[in-house]
């Protein structure tokens, strides 16, 4: 690497990972105590209630560290591909 250059690092590639395995942590989660893990993550997005998202495998404690703006966004970052 050039020493005269400037690297350039996006942190927000590593938000959407984060998002990214929160997301399919829960879903699995959810889907494993037999809920319908879409309607149950789309409730919680809409309403931001966290009773939506099961205690299951810390699945709520996992969700509600994620701002819901940062998740529709890495949603809809991801459906635009």
């Amino acid at each position: 690497m050039d020493s005269n250059t400037t690297s350039i690092f996006d942190i927000s590639d590593i938000d959407d990972v984060l998002v990214e395995d929160v997301l399919n942590d829960v879903y699995s989660a959810l889907e494993e105590k037999g809920y319908n893990a879409i309607n149950q993550i789309v409730g919680y997005i809409i309403s931001g209630d966290p009773g939506y998202i099961s205690t299951y495998k810390e699945s709520r404690k996992k969700i509600s560290k994620l701002e819901r703006t940062q998740i529709v966004e890495v949603l809809l970052r991801n459906y635009m591909k």
